[in-house]
Parts: C-alpha cells; sequence; structure tokens
C-alpha cells in the first residue's frame, strides 16, 4: 500500500461517498536555533527563522544577554555566560511539541557562529550553519567578552591554536554532522586564515560546505548581500532537510 493509499479518505454525502486524499506535513518536524552576534539581537535572524516556518521547521531566535532589553551589562556578560544562554535556548527549542530531536540545527553569525561551535560539544547538532564564524583565544574564558584584548584576539583569528588547543575548534573536529561556512569576501574582523582553521577541524563532518558573498563586509549592510546570503542559507537547509527525509 502506497503512502497516498493510507491517507485516503471516504465521506458520506447524501446517499453518495466521494474519496479523497489527505496530506499533512511530516512529523516530528526538524528545529532550528538562531544565534546572534556580538552587539546585534535576534531581529537580524526573523527574516530567516520565518523563511525556515514555511518550510515546515519550527525556530527559536533570542537575545543573549547584555543585548536588546539586557544591553546596559554587555560589558559584564563573559563567554562562560554566552554559553550558557545559548545552551538554555537548545533546551527550551528541542522540548517543543513536534521537535524531532535527531533533527535540530543552529544558525550561528559571528561570535554566535563561536558559540554554535562550542554548543555542538554539548548538545546534539545535526546541521550548524555558520556565517563568518568568529574564533577566541581559551584563555580569560571567564573575563567580560568586552575586556578581552582586541589586538591579541585578532592576532589569534590571524594564526589560530592547534585543533586540540581550541575549545571551539576541537568542538568542530568531533562533529559529525552536516557544515556550512558563509565568508564574507571583504571581512575586516574575521579574516580568511580563521575561516581556514575552521574548515580543517571539520575532518568527521558528514559534509562541509563553503561559500563565499564576494563584495560583502563582515556587518553585511548591501541589501544585495543580504538576499544572497538568505538564498544561500535557506538552499542549504531545504536541502539537507530534505535528505534527511529520505533516509527515513
Amino acid at each position: 500500500m502506497s503512502a497516498l493509499d493510507e491517507n485516503r479518505v471516504r465521506l458520506s454525502v447524501g446517499d453518495d461517498k466521494i474519496v479523497g486524499t489527505l496530506l499533512k506535513p511530516e512529523a516530528p518536524v526538524p528545529g532550528f536555533l538562531f544565534i546572534h552576534g556580538w552587539g546585534g539581537d535576534q531581529a537580524e535572524d526573523l527574516g530567516h527563522a520565518e523563511e525556515l516556518a514555511r518550510l515546515g521547521c519550527i525556530c527559536f531566535t533570542f537575545d543573549l544577554r547584555g543585548h536588546a532589553g539586557s544591553d546596559a551589562r554587555q560589558d559584564a556578560v563573559t563567554r562562560k555566560d554566552g554559553l550558557e544562554d545559548v545552551l538554555a535556548a537548545y533546551d527550551y527549542l528541542a522540548l517543543q511539541p513536534l521537535i524531532d530531536r535527531d533533527a535540530i540545527g543552529v544558525v550561528g553569525t559571528s561570535y554566535g557562529g563561536y558559540l554554535a561551535m562550542l554548543l555542538t560539544a554539548h548538545r546534539p547538532v545535526r546541521w550548524l550553519a555558520m556565517r563568518v564564524p568568529a574564533l577566541y583565544p581559551d584563555a580569560q574564558w571567564d573575563i567580560p567578552k568586552a575586556r578581552l584584548d582586541k589586538d591579541k584576539v585578532r592576532a589569534y583569528r590571524e594564526q589560530p591554536c592547534p585543533i586540540e588547543e581550541d575549545r571551539a575548534l576541537a568542538a568542530c573536529a568531533r562533529f559529525k554532522g552536516d557544515a556550512l561556512i558563509v565568508e564574507s569576501e571583504n571581512d575586516d574582523r574575521i579574516p580568511h586564515q580563521t575561516i581556514v582553521a575552521i574548515q580543517a577541524a571539520f575532518g568527521k563532518a558528514n559534509s562541509l560546505s563553503h561559500r563565499i558573498i564576494h563584495g560583502a563586509t563582515h556587518a553585511m549592510r548591501d541589501p544585495q548581500h543580504q538576499r544572497t546570503y538568505s538564498t544561500l542559507l535557506t538552499g542549504w537547509i531545504e536541502e539537507m532537510v530534505r535528505a534527511s527525509r529520505l533516509t527515513y
């Protein structure tokens, strides 16, 4: 019996009967967590989340501590605080009805990409999409992020530590899902060396895709570049989700 035969419906209409076919969304459904960048807020992710919701995914966006309504605390929050926020957000999403806990993806931007990499070491993540992902030295983990020496961070990004000596890269090395890295050609914050280091860490990933948005800056204010990224992200996620459903 085919799937369509299983969904056949017969309705009585007076003395006659009509036959129909009821088509329903597949359940459980994938879930996606969005993590914004440093100094941003969830508003920058809402458009992408709405696109994925139209594809039948459950999405969750949120504001990290020290941002949006709590931006007065930005000078006090640490990377440890950020990871705790992301873990809490992930757990909330995973508890939503209809969520397939084996099909949860994370989308992170810059600092949000860094936190997304760390998250994969603590929670199951099937799909990991990152735009201009950042790296930071492990030292001073409990120091407020705003107080990190920017020159030292920049130097570290140009020459990161070996994979096993960087907790974010080490998390990538253990990741076995599908990953997407989107780089901006004219990024003044994340040098190409950082992207290369992150790519090299995904030795066990099921798949790794790398895209460059030509002419784009780190902040990517140009509407055309934003549209290009939106198309890339939505297309990649749609491909991943469809491929996963074919394996069931």
